[in-house]
């Protein structure tokens, strides 16, 4: 009998201490909240979804946010044990929280572990002043490294985010900050080039030309940089931005990369599931309050429960499944069996260097790890 395929549960917590001008998620700035409310409205919706999936155990359960380690403890807590009396985990299940380094949520950490959370996430992002008072971060070095030290004490599986590719920001001064991130040792890093998304303060001050980021080349730079330090060091990319050590991959991003199922609760959460043999996309209601209600009313958060064609599938596996280092199955109902064009951009994106294709697997090049976006839209054209 074949074993049911994975599924994670994500749960977004929307409340932030502040906004971040770089940032393009679904948050809104902290405030007094109904505690009670919100944790009966998660576990309504939980409930809701179990019903539908609950012959699977979960592999993962991931708050991220927003800041989920601003949520109160009770309510984290609550959700794990409720997933534990839905579904169940797996044997050494990934419960992941987010938080930043603030004296304040430090404190926390190890009441989160006791809760259950085995895995933490922080939102360091430099650990240079300048870089931080830039990116309008409310912690400074010193507290980000606190908060490694602290992390590193509570967790035995824990990893934090760094943006690179600022303005002014050469490589010597990457590659410096990036060693110094190393010699914390840690068992997985996130490493994103700064993006400039639409609708943030960052778009806003680019326009009016308050400073320009990284040209393209710069950027490819400094990507290719990282790729040599982090591995040099033990920590190779498993994915474009993601390091880690062997075995400390993250289980529920993998869920993302890999286009397997997951659950996904809380206001905006984005959800991809397996029913009756068909893919279906969901999204919550996307302000909290809209969210609450929904649920109150209707049992559940889901302002969009969608069934995906093919070419929407293909799509998306493409978009998440290039990132990995392992690649993407092709499969023989992929349009790149059944369209001549399209099997002709693929074998020409191959021959030029751009991806690797073997024995039906499907993966990027180093020349090509840098401009997926350019080669996924030629795939699809």
């Amino acid at each position: 009998m074949n074993e049911p395929p994975p599924i994670g549960v994500y749960v977004h917590w929307p409340y932030c201490a502040r906004i971040c001008p770089y940032c393009d998620f679904n948050v809104y700035k902290n405030k007094q909240i109904d505690a009670e409310r919100w944790l009966h409205a998660l576990k309504r919706d939980l409930k809701y979804w179990a019903a539908k999936t609950n012959e699977r155990k979960l592999v993962s359960l991931y708050f991220g946010g927003g800041t989920p380690s601003l949520a109160p403890l009770d309510l984290v807590a609550g959700v794990i044990e409720t997933c534990e009396n839905l579904w169940g985990f797996e044997a050494d299940p990934e419960i992941t929280l987010e938080a930043n380094p603030t004296d304040a949520e430090q404190a926390r950490f190890q009441n989160f572990a006791d809760a259950g959370v085995n895995r933490l996430s922080l939102g360091v992002q430099s650990l240079n002043d300048e870089a931080l008072k830039f990116l309008g971060r409310d912690h400074d070095a010193a507290a980000a490294r606190r908060a490694i030290e602290a992390a590193q004490s509570a967790f035995k599986h824990y990893t934090f985010d760094l943006i690179y590719a600022l303005p002014d920001q050469s490589e010597t001064d990457w590659e410096r900050d990036l060693k110094d991130a190393l010699s914390f040792q840690p068992p997985h890093l996130s490493l994103y080039q700064l993006t400039i998304e639409p609708d943030t303060a960052f778009e806003k001050a680019v326009a009016r030309k308050a400073w320009t980021p990284p040209d393209e080349g710069l950027s490819a730079d400094l990507f290719a940089l990282t790729q040599e330090v982090t591995s040099a060091s033990g920590l190779p990319a498993y994915e474009t931005s993601n390091h880690a050590h062997d075995g400390e991959a993250s289980k529920h991003n993998l869920l993302y990369w890999r286009y397997q199922d997951y659950i996904g609760v809380g206001p905006g959460a984005h959800g991809r599931i397996t029913l009756n043999g068909k893919r279906v996309a969901t999204e919550t209601h996307r302000t909290p309050e809209d969210y609450l209600t929904a649920v109150e009313q209707h049992g559940h958060g889901a302002a969009l429960v969608e069934t995906l064609d093919q070419e929407a599938q293909l799509a998306e596996r493409l978009s998440m499944g290039l990132r990995l280092k392992e690649g993407i199955p092709l499969y023989a109902d992929d349009y790149f069996y059944t369209d001549d064009a399209r099997a002709n951009r693929l074998n020409e994106l191959v021959r030029d260097g751009f991806l690797f294709l073997d024995c039906g697997t499907l993966r990027a090049t180093p020349k090509g790890a840098v401009m997926l976006n350019s080669l996924i839209s030629r795939l699809l054209t």
